[in-house]
């Protein structure tokens, strides 16, 4: 395809900030935007010049000028809306995460093989600045031998909308499961770590009103899991509510030679812990590269928060590590069939399920639960 790939999106509160992106990218169309509140849809099309709006998410499939469809729905919509937009011809980027079930992960799946469409899961924070550092000295050996993995994502959704109360922590786990996973995997040579297994503990309890909605109790889940052909484990921590701490994506490699320590607090700088000679031991705080370089010109600008960013996502999630053009341009350039995407369908799926299996374990009490290889 050599034309440019003409997007839509659905799910204008947090995916609106990826407009201005897809509108200056040189591969990409911004085409169409769909909302089911007319009001909220023409507002937006107003705003940023989008001529083609659908209330109907159904209708806006059947169009045929449409090449891709970048989902920003609540999560119980990402798994039918994925499927029924691979099913309609169209390339799909979904965010986080890409179901709540393994039966669903299967599905699209299958879905993506039938259609032979690109299917990406818009995981932010492996293309954050911090990740890319970190991935960076591990390509480059500065690492050494990476030992042992560990993220932590730590949020308030308190005053967040409808599903979220009570939401089963680990359910949205990908954000500190992906770069434990990201970080041993080569997809330009087809190399991709999975996770094998799983053990959790779900600690502590959340308000009492809130537990019914989904049986889940715990505040903080926290697990341990084996990666497939790998002697490193990793370690991932979440927590939605009732625990005092600010909000914190984060990801720790220790390395033989060199470990990377994500930034206790929002303005501050990594650590790197050096092995070695006594005068190399004291650990320094490091200033991180922005990676803008790594795309095209006319979109580098959105690596920092340029523009009017409104989404509480956005904004609490300190500009999601300048994630969002590398997001865009890794969608497209899977789309134009220049790069493999990643993570790919079932590469999705294994991020998505070590949440979903985990939160499993934790209500079997720590019981070890295999993950599906899907």
């Amino acid at each position: 395809m050599s034309r440019k790939i003409r997007v839509a999106i659905t799910g204008l509160g947090f995916g609106a900030e990826f407009i201005p992106i897809y509108q200056d990218h040189p591969d990409a169309e911004m085409y169409a935007i769909n909302r089911r509140d007319q009001a909220g849809l023409d507002a937006c099309g107003d705003k940023f010049g989008i001529k083609a709006r659908y209330k109907d998410y159904a209708e806006m499939l059947k169009d045929p000028n449409i090449d891709a469809v970048h989902i920003n729905s609540p999560i119980p919509d990402h798994a039918w809306m994925s499927i029924a937009a691979l099913n309609a011809g169209k390339h799909v980027a979904c965010t986080v995460p890409m179901a709540t079930s393994a039966e669903d992960c299967k599905k699209i799946i299958e879905a993506q093989k039938a259609s032979g469409k690109v299917y990406i899961m818009m995981e932010t924070v492996v293309y954050s600045r911090e990740y890319l550092f970190a991935k960076d000295l591990y390509d480059r050996g500065t690492l050494g031998r990476i030992q042992f993995l560990r993220g932590s994502h730590v949020q308030d959704m308190d005053g967040w909308p409808g599903y979220w109360p009570g939401l089963p922590p680990m359910w949205y786990a990908t954000h500190c499961v992906s770069p434990c996973l990201a970080i041993l995997s080569d997809p330009a040579k087809g190399q991709i770590a999975m996770a094998e297994s799983v053990v959790c503990h779900g600690s502590g309890r959340i308000r009492e009103e809130m537990i019914k909605k989904y049986n889940s109790p715990f505040a903080i889940e926290t697990a341990t899991f084996k990666i497939k052909d790998s002697d490193v484990v990793a370690e991932v921590t979440r927590s939605l509510f009732d625990a005092a701490r600010q909000y914190r994506e984060s990801f720790d490699v220790t390395g033989s030679n060199v470990s990377f320590e994500w930034q206790q607090l929002e303005n501050e700088k990594p650590v790197l812990h050096m092995r070695g000679l006594p005068e190399n031991e004291i650990p320094k705080r490091v200033g991180v590269p922005d990676f803008a370089g790594r795309l095209p010109d006319p979109i580098r600008k959105y690596t920092g928060a340029i523009h009017d960013a409104t989404h509480l996502s956005f904004l609490q999630g300190a500009g999601h590590g300048g994630s969002h053009p590398h997001l865009a341009h890794n969608f497209l350039m899977a789309c134009l069939g220049r790069q493999p995407a990643f993570p790919d369908a079932p590469t999705s799926a294994n991020w998505t399920l070590v949440g979903i299996c985990a939160h499993e374990s934790a209500m079997k009490g720590g019981d070890r639960v295999a993950i599906p290889q899907l």
